[in-house]
C-alpha cells in the first residue's frame, strides 16, 4: 500500500474525511462540509468541493475502468475526468458520482443515484441515471408540512418526540 494512501486512511479515521482530503491530497474543499465514509478512489486530487456540501457513503469515481478492454494493446492507457461540486449540495447515501460530473449549487441528489454529466442549479435529481425530479423550491414546499424541528434536541428528547409524533404524520 502506498504511504500516502495509508496516511490518508489514518487521517480519515482519526480526523475525518475533510481533514484527510485537505492535508494528504490537497483537495479543494469549502467551509461547513459534512463528508464521511466516502470512497474517493485513487485520484481524490481530481475532486473539488465547494461550501456546505453533505455526502455520506458516496462513491466519487474519477477514472473509467472500462479502458481495461484495451489494456493488453495499450498497457499504459488510462482515462481520467475531474469531478466538480459547487456549494450548498446534499448528495444522498450510496450515490455514485461518475467521472466528468459537475454538480452546480443548490442541488439535492437522491439516495442511490448515479450522477453523470452536469446537474443544474436549484434542482432535485434522483435515479439511475440521475434525472431532474423537481426544483429545490418545489421540494421544500411539498415537504414543509412534514418538517419536524428536532435537530437541536438531545437524543433522548428527540426519541420521545418522534415516538409521540411519527404516527401522526
Amino acid at each position: 500500500m502506498q504511504i500516502k494512501k495509508f496516511l490518508f486512511i489514518l487521517a480519515k479515521i482519526f480526523k475525518g474525511d475533510v481533514f484527510a482530503l485537505r492535508s494528504i491530497y490537497r483537495v479543494k474543499i469549502g467551509k461547513k462540509c459534512r463528508l464521511s465514509k466516502n470512497n474517493y478512489g485513487e485520484e481524490p486530487f481530481l475532486i473539488s468541493i465547494g461550501d456546505h456540501v453533505s455526502a455520506i457513503k458516496v462513491d466519487f469515481i474519477t477514472h473509467d475502468g472500462a479502458i481495461w478492454l484495451w489494456r493488453e494493446l495499450y498497457p499504459d492507457i488510462d482515462l481520467f475526468r475531474s469531478i466538480k461540486i459547487e456549494s450548498n449540495i446534499f448528495i444522498g447515501h450510496k450515490s455514485i458520482i461518475l467521472p466528468g460530473s459537475y454538480i452546480e449549487s443548490n442541488v439535492i441528489v437522491g439516495a442511490g443515484s448515479v450522477v453523470k454529466g452536469r446537474l443544474m442549479t436549484n434542482t432535485v435529481y434522483a435515479g439511475v441515471p440521475a434525472k431532474p425530479i423537481c426544483s429545490t423550491e418545489e421540494y421544500f414546499k411539498k415537504n414543509s408540512d412534514k418538517f419536524m424541528y428536532t435537530k437541536l434536541m438531545s437524543r433522548k428528547n428527540k426519541k420521545k418526540y418522534l415516538i409521540r409524533n411519527i404516527e401522526k404524520m
